[in-house]
């Protein structure tokens, strides 16, 4: 490795950011097509920063991408990484000029806006104004202000008039806030947003709210209910809808490894495999759909080898990059308990064959899986053995008899009252139409059976 690169990714790690030393399977031209608006820079941002193999390309790409914008800041500090991985390239010098003239034409531009603002509020007109907020909004996310950007958004609600104004707005404050990941603002307005008749009957706005929740959940780490957000997607709804936060592949590969991190076996079969819809995303990263066959089908390891080949791809990608390694280890630990499952005992020289990777042993991974009550077996480690624990079948069946007797107990007292209550022709309001009574009732079926 060159010794600029070497030394810009101890920097990184010292500062712990994530180093890709792997080549991934992406195309960086090819990948960045798929996605427009601000997302195309941060994007190329996080793989310049995080990749070594792509890093000079990456950076090079979201300085020229910056130089498209307006934003000057964004454009500072690509050109400054760069300076440290590749001060070589022509790119990694200012281009003053150009820096110069970016941030007097903000500054008018800020100015002009305000101004016609300003005029708008005394005139009084309703639609002006609002249009002169949206105006300014853009202006302000164009050039990195996002706090005065969402505060713009914000204003327009007073004056709007239409349902397609009040999706316009709802979208303008959820990209704002996926920009400054702020999850649970991004909810918030999603549920403003899909709160509607007009997006109740607009697929795309579904989508695009289906999508927007799948990464806001992610972003919390609620990864089930993240993976049924993407899961319910509509892949006949052009990807332009909505390519501002995602592409098709992105959704597949989210709802696809979400899923396999938090559903069973029969949950992925139904609401991946068999589900219409996702299948046409799936078609987008068929390593996915490889890898949730391989665990519905039991070959867990086939799975996993699957899973880690595109390791380096998922490390690199916006909102996977901070969840990696949850992901991976719950997707692995349910591997290992599954695989477990048929067995009394398994060596460990068949689970490291299984499951093993280079540096780490099983033995020990078993080990903290089971003091972390992921998994219920024991280790021997003088037979190299790993048995797992079997329940009790005279205590499971006492615990079920004794469960059926309290089930039989209170049916039977419900019955009593209710004859009770047709002896006394009493009538009870308010309770459940079969079994169980409110409890403010219960002296009257008491009196009359006794």
């Amino acid at each position: 490795m060159d010794q600029n690169l070497q030394a810009f990714f101890t920097l990184v790690e010292n500062q712990d950011g994530v180093v890709v030393r792997d080549p991934p399977k992406l195309d960086l031209e090819i990948y960045i097509q798929n996605y427009k608006g601000r997302t195309r820079f941060d994007r190329l941002f996080l793989i310049g920063r995080s990749s070594v193999p792509l890093c000079v390309e990456a950076l090079k790409a979201a300085i020229a991408e910056a130089k498209r914008g307006k934003d000057t800041h964004r454009y500072r500090e690509a050109v400054e990484l760069l300076r440290i991985a590749a001060p070589s390239e022509p790119e990694a010098t200012y281009d003053q000029a150009w820096l110069e003239a970016q941030e007097a034409s903000n500054k008018a531009e800020t100015n002009r806006l305000l101004t016609e603002l300003k005029g708008y509020k005394n005139n009084l007109i309703k639609e002006s104004i609002r249009m002169g907020h949206e105006d300014l909004g853009k202006h302000m996310e164009s050039i990195g202000d996002l706090n005065a950007a969402a505060e713009a958004y914000s204003k327009m609600r007073p004056d709007i008039s239409t349902p397609k104004q009040f999706l316009d707005v709802g979208k303008h404050l959820v990209r704002v806030s996926i920009q400054r990941q702020e999850w649970g603002m991004v909810t918030a307005h999603l549920g403003k947003l899909g709160g509607t008749q007009y997006a109740e009957d607009d697929k795309a706005v579904q989508t695009y709210t289906k999508i927007g929740y799948g990464i806001a959940l992610l972003g919390q780490e609620k990864y089930k209910d993240a993976a049924l957000g993407f899961l319910a997607a509509d892949p006949a709804i052009p990807a332009s809808s909505y390519n501002e936060l995602a592409s098709p592949s992105d959704v597949a590969v989210y709802g696809g490894l979400l899923a396999l991190a938090s559903m069973d076996r029969e949950e992925l079969q139904s609401a991946v495999l068999e589900n219409s819809k996702f299948r046409t995303f799936l078609e987008q990263a068929p390593h996915i759909r490889r890898a949730v066959t391989q665990f519905v089908s039991g070959r867990y390891s086939a799975c996993i080898a699957i899973l880690e080949s595109y390791r380096p791809d998922y490390l690199l990608d916006l909102y996977l990059q901070k969840h990696v390694p949850a992901i991976y280890s719950q997707i692995r630990n349910k591997c290992i308990v599954q695989y477990l499952i048929p067995f009394s005992c398994v060596s460990l020289d068949t689970m490291e064959k299984a499951f093993g990777r280079p540096g780490q042993s099983i033995e020990d991974e078993l080990a903290d899986m089971i003091q972390a009550g992921a998994l219920e077996a024991r280790i021997d480690s003088i037979k190299k053995l790993v048995t797992t624990r079997t329940a009790n079948p005279r205590s499971q069946m006492q615990a079920a008899a004794l469960r059926t007797a309290e089930h039989y107990e209170r049916q039977a007292l419900d019955r009593l009252r209710r004859i009770g209550l047709a002896a006394a022709d009493l009538e009870l309001k308010g309770g459940k139409k079969l079994g169980g009574f409110a409890p403010q009732h219960d002296f009257l079926v008491e009196e009359t059976l006794g």
